[in-house]
């Protein structure tokens, strides 16, 4: 071989991360509390807790040289070291799975259910016997039922031929108008069809136009990228009246955010959700301003400088000559976005960009709780990030978002990974009695809990990066700790996070959106599909309804307001 290709193919390879000794037979069975001197018994702590420090730069260290090295390799036109999962989950002290599900869930035993009651019986067709091949005694026992679920696909190409008028007198043609619901080349099946494969399904616009093909209807994909954003106006009302109605339907929301892109530019997508809906908003950001947006349904922008706006300030620690300046601004009475901006300019001078973003903020959360004409979202419950915070009067926190950090932790010490998996075992036993307090409240049960909860997370293990783990979750008690307040809402944002990756399914398949049009038939449909499988609503059925124009199905934001009022997902705010 050449020295050329050998080095070649020494710049290929991987960095190989070298083989450390197992801490299990360093230090076997370590218990420091075995240490009878003080003194050292806290220099094998920080001894310890230096290794761990050290094993986690190397690790840090070790991911970024093979981060530069497959970076070089790319922009050599070569490949970097391919990204192959293992075949089992991860042991232990290693890189793997941030999930909580094992620790948090109950097992259960599985058992298959009947879907008899639920399959629509369309037609019976008795099966007969030839008498003569039975027996002479045989006697009629009745039917034995064997239900059988099948599917007709057919086209249903019709040409249409429309009598066809003229009248000399009046100088017009007159046609026979088509039946209601067919608009187009096409029919309100395959318009339809297109709806829910693209935004149910996932597919891809050149593979339902494959589809289409086999079953005889010819289309293109730029056919039916026209049939998914053009005229969808009722539908775009839909969803807003489905907005309008979750937020009116419990005073706590869900909220999350994931990446989108459009026309290969980065935007976001805000989650908002309960148990009776899920609504999509792709937006330019995700600051609180943001948030404020979606939680009024993308009305415009309104800003109000009042008490509690001062109060905001305040907190944002923002030049008391600022503050001042603002006492001229019109007290309680909203101002339009352009308005409140010309006032700024005009009078508060060298305004930087920070300070003015701070005023927008507490300006614009004072309008959003001074609402009455409006819903009004009193809890959110969300991860930790900022943009959530002072949105609303309470935040509640997620504890799957909290336990994900305790999994991050990789221990290279074994008595360090005997104290971590000890802490959570006692972290999800306790979440386990916050979930049977759900079921059955009380205050006594309450109190009981958060004594229990002060407890627990005033634990000292001497594992440093633990230690700091457990002193963030209590910091944090009042927002985790919600549920104590108001027992109706769940423990975690499960609800948004699986929203989210709903977006992030058909971001994966699709890309993104090319324009306005699509961005807004996004949000539309991924609305549509997700609350009516909240509500029990076949998302076809509902999409040929109003294509079809029969219009014979319920809104879906009727449904909402039914069934809040049987859920009363607000009873704890009702009571007090």
């Amino acid at each position: 071989m050449s020295a050329k290709k050998s080095r070649h193919r020494q710049q290929n390879q991987a960095i190989h991360v070298p083989v450390m000794p197992s801490s299990d037979l360093i230090l076997p069975n370590l218990d420091l509390t075995s240490i009878q001197d003080e003194r050292a018994r806290e220099c094998v702590r920080q001894l310890l807790n230096l290794v761990e420090k050290l094993m986690a730069d190397l690790r840090e260290a070790w991911a970024e040289i093979q981060r530069l090295r497959d970076e070089l390799n790319r922009l050599k036109g070569e490949q970097g070291k391919p990204d192959i999962k293992p075949n089992r989950p991860a042991s232990p002290g290693t890189s793997g799975q941030h999930s909580s599900e094992r620790e948090r869930r109950e097992p259960k035993k599985w058992q298959k259910s009947s879907k008899l009651d639920q399959i629509l019986i369309d037609r019976e067709e008795v099966l007969k016997l030839d008498r003569a091949s039975l027996p002479p005694d045989s006697e009629f026992k009745g039917y034995e039922p064997v239900v059988v679920q099948d599917l007709r696909i057919s086209t249903d190409n019709i040409k249409f031929l429309k009598e066809k008028y003229y009248s000399a007198l009046a100088g017009k043609t007159y046609l026979a108008p088509l039946p209601k619901g067919y608009d187009g080349e096409f029919g309100p099946g395959v318009k339809s069809l297109s709806i829910v494969f693209a935004y149910g399904c996932n597919m891809t616009e050149p593979k339902m136009a494959e589809w289409f093909g086999n079953m005889g209807i010819r289309i293109s994909a730029g056919q039916i990228s026209n049939l998914l954003t053009g005229h969808q106006e009722n539908f775009h009302a839909e969803k807003d009246a489905i907005v309008q109605a979750g937020l009116a339907s419990s005073p706590w929301q869900h909220m999350d955010d994931t990446g989108t892109r459009v026309d290969g530019r980065n935007r976001h997508c805000q989650v908002v959700c309960n148990p009776l809906y899920t609504a999509y908003f792709t937006t330019e950001r995700k600051d609180r301003l943001t948030v404020i947006d979606v939680l009024r349904n993308m009305r415009a922008r309104v800003f109000r400088i009042n008490d509690e706006a001062f109060g905001f300030l305040r907190q944002f620690a923002l030049p008391v000559r600022v503050i001042e300046s603002l006492g001229n601004v019109p007290r309680d009475q909203n101002l339009g976005e352009a308005e409140f901006h010309r006032w700024l300019d005009a009078h508060i001078r060298s305004l930087g960009p920070q300070q003015r973003s701070r005023i927008l903020e507490a300006a614009a959360v004072a309008a959003y709780h001074a609402e009455v004409e409006h819903p009004v979202v009193r809890l959110l419950l969300c991860d930790d990030a900022p943009q959530f915070k002072l949105v609303t009067e309470e935040l509640g926190l997620c504890w799957i978002h909290d336990g994900r950090h305790y999994k991050k932790l990789e221990p290279y010490i074994a008595h360090h990974r005997y104290l971590l998996d000890s802490f959570l075992e006692q972290y999800w036993d306790f979440y386990k009695q916050l979930l049977a307090f759900r079921g059955t409240p009380t205050p006594e049960h309450a109190v009981r809990l958060s004594d229990e909860f002060d407890r627990l997370f005033s634990t000292v293990t001497g594992y440093e990066a633990l230690d700091e783990r457990i002193a963030k979750t209590e910091a944090k008690k009042s927002h985790l700790l919600m549920v104590l307040r108001h027992p109706e809402i769940p423990l975690h944002n499960n609800a948004a996070e699986l929203a989210a990756r709903f977006r992030v399914r058909k971001r994966a398949v699709s890309y993104g959106p090319r324009s306005e049009k699509g961005i807004q038939a996004w949000d539309t449909f991924h609305t549509l599909c997700s609350t009516g499988k909240k509500l029990g609503v076949s998302f076809y059925r509902y999409i040929h309804d109003r294509v079809s124009k029969a219009n014979q199905m319920l809104a879906l934001a009727e449904l909402i307001g039914q069934r809040a009022e049987q859920l009363n997902l607000g009873g704890s705010w009702d009571s007090s």
